[in-house]
């Protein structure tokens, strides 16, 4: 009757044990789907050094040129 007993205790052990290990697999599972899934969109929604080097060249040429016509209309407002 003893190991009856003691064969029902591991068999409820090892139930447990291999429910517990599912659900963490299961859940590493879809963080990594997740993760995936933020990965692609960091990638979609952010532009890139070239881009950002584009578009900082841009404003630095309308800076100069806006340089260049406060040192007209001083130099006019001189003369």
């Amino acid at each position: 009757m003893d190991i009856f007993i003691w064969n029902i205790a591991l068999t409820a052990v090892l139930a447990f044990i291999g429910y517990v290990m599912k659900e963490k697999s299961d859940e590493v599972q879809r963080i990594g789907i997740l993760l995936n899934k933020t990965r692609e969109e960091v990638a979609r929604d952010h532009i890139t050094r070239v881009e950002v080097q584009s578009n900082s060249q841009m404003l630095l040429d309308r800076l100069d040129r806006f340089e260049q016509k406060i040192d007209r209309l001083v130099e006019q407002h001189r003369a």
